[in-house]
Formats: C-alpha cells, sequence, structure tokens
C-alpha cells in the first residue's frame, strides 16, 4: 500500500471515530512507523509500505483510536525546542508549561537590571545562552518528563538546578531526557516528596507544575488524559489544591529571602491560589494565550 493510501484512509478512520486533528494524528503515526519528517511523507506519497510497516501503522492507529496519546505512542514530545521521552509514568509536555519558564527567565532578567554588573546574566528564549548566570540555585518540583528542569538549564548554562519527583519511574525518564541533551550534569535529580530533605533558605526560584485539577473537575477533563496520563500528575484531590497548599510552606522555607515561586494552575483554583499567597510580595497571576490564569508568581519577603 502507498504512503498516501495508507494516510488517506487513517484520516477517514480517525474522523469516522472522532479522534481529534485526525489528519495531524494519521500523519504523526505515519512519520513514526517509517521514521521520516513531514518532508518526506508529501514528497514521496507513491512509496510503497512493506507488510511490515503496515502491520506496525495498523497498530498505532488502533491504539490512538484507543484513546491512548499519540506521544505514549511514539514515546516522543517536543517541548521548548527539545525532543523529549515521555511514557505512561509522566504527564505529557503541554505548551501551556512554557509560561513557567518564560516567567523565571523575565524574573531573572530583570533581577540582573536591579544588581551589579558581573552579578546574574540572562538572555531571551531565542538567544544564544550566556555562560556566566551564576549563583542561580533552582528547583523544579515535580519534575515528570523533566521538561521544566531541561528548559532551564538549557537557557542558564551556569544555574545550580534540582529536580524532584515522588515518582520513581518518573525520574527514570527525566533522567534519560538530560542524559539525551547533554545535562545530566547540570541537574540534581531527587526522589522526595515536594521538597522533602532539600536545604532551606537554598533556592532563587521553585518551580512547579504540580497536580490541579480537582476530582470534582473529573468529568470536564479530556478522556484520554484521565485514562492514560499518570492519576497523581493530574488530580490533586478533591478540590485541586491539596498539593500546591502543601508546597507553598515548603518553598516558603527553602527559598532564600526574596527568592520566586512559579506555579503552573489553573483558572478554576486562581482565586485560591492568591488567598494563599496573601503573606507574600509581588503575587502576579500570569493569563495563557487563552487568557486564563495559567501562572501564579510570588516573591518571598525579604527579613
Amino acid at each position: 500500500m502507498q504512503l498516501k493510501t495508507s494516510l488517506t484512509s487513517a484520516i477517514s478512520r480517525f474522523t469516522a471515530d472522532h479522534v481529534p486533528s485526525p489528519r495531524l494524528n494519521a500523519e504523526l503515526l505515519l512519520m513514526f512507523t517509517i521514521n521520516c519528517d513531514r518532508a518526506y511523507l508529501h514528497a514521496h506519497p507513491e512509496r510503497e509500505l512493506t507488510a511490515g510497516e503496515q502491520s506496525r501503522y495498523a497498530a498505532a492507529l488502533a491504539e490512538r483510536v484507543r484513546g491512548v496519546p499519540a506521544q505514549y505512542i511514539t514515546g516522543h514530545q517536543e517541548f521548548w525546542g527539545m525532543d523529549l521521552i515521555v511514557s505512561p509514568a509522566v504527564l505529557i509536555p503541554r505548551p501551556e508549561t512554557e509560561h513557567a519558564i518564560e516567567t523565571v527567565l523575565e524574573l531573572v532578567r530583570v533581577g540582573r537590571a536591579l544588581l551589579p554588573a558581573n552579578s546574574i546574566h540572562v538572555h531571551t528564549a531565542n538567544s544564544t545562552p550566556l555562560n556566566n548566570a551564576t549563583h542561580i540555585h533552582i528547583a523544579d518540583v515535580g519534575t515528570g518528563s523533566g521538561c521544566i528542569a531541561l528548559a532551564l538549564a538549557k537557557e542558564l548554562p551556569q544555574a545550580e538546578i534540582h529536580a524532584t519527583d515522588v515518582s520513581p519511574a518518573a525520574l527514570e525518564i527525566a533522567r534519560a531526557n538530560a542524559t539525551r541533551h547533554q545535562l545530566e550534569k547540570r541537574i540534581h535529580f531527587h526522589e522526595a516528596d515536594l521538597l522533602t530533605g532539600l536545604s532551606p533558605e537554598t533556592f532563587d526560584f521553585i518551580v512547579s507544575n504540580p497536580p490541579y485539577v480537582g476530582e470534582s473537575e473529573e468529568d470536564q477533563v479530556q478522556l484520554e488524559v484521565r485514562k492514560f496520563e499518570p492519576r497523581n500528575a493530574v488530580f490533586a484531590g478533591p478540590t485541586g489544591l491539596e498539593v500546591i497548599a502543601r508546597l507553598i510552606p515548603q518553598a516558603h522555607a527553602a527559598l532564600r529571602p526574596g527568592g520566586w515561586l512559579v506555579l503552573e494552575i489553573s483558572g478554576a483554583i486562581a482565586a485560591q491560589v492568591r488567598r494563599l499567597l496573601q503573606s507574600w510580595n509581588d503575587v502576579l497571576l500570569i493569563p495563557d494565550l487563552q487568557s486564563i490564569p495559567r501562572i501564579a508568581r510570588a516573591r518571598k519577603p525579604f527579613r
């Protein structure tokens, strides 16, 4: 069967089975099956699939129809310009989480303007990393695939970064991603519940994409997320605030005076998160591209 025929058939099947973005999913899985890019796919529509390729493509399509996310089928997801390994042990990195990276970089950039020369140097996400972003200590709490820690290690080459997760399986994925991107010597991984075991008043930034969906909202969550992504990385408890409510006081203890907490949140809990941060300084809720509150940032008061 030719590529074009296989692709057309897959798109029709996905459309009939109400798979979101049928063409995108069909192309992605075909590229994965024959190990090619999209340009090759469209430049060689007459290329014949081998029997093995047809079998693998059929299996991938069946998994996607069953609801398995395409990222778990291919084992990969792009984040901050990096190709990351993912598995059902970790939450699939999403574009919204890149707002957390942007927030940290902006805070470092602003901090640089207020400090003496040669103290801290930073750059924009699309520029060349500067090699003397020194004296910055960052913790990524609930690292999962390692996406936040890796992005910050990439952007702040001299920062010291620690990444925690309660899941040994998730840490295995995060370490593999660090090694793939030659960042394994830059990130210290810890099997820990939130910030347990990390030294007090050590960090300049604590960043986290914690579980923040309430179990009462479960019916509103996409079926494939509920069925296939790790539940303890999605749902925090009945209200969605349970993990954040534990993390905020731990972050207060672990941050240096004047240090920053940066959290990914949802609009459903934004007001409650602001209340939990009422004793902090410079609290700001930052919207995503859909104008939904997505990032909460707050500064630990100076003594």
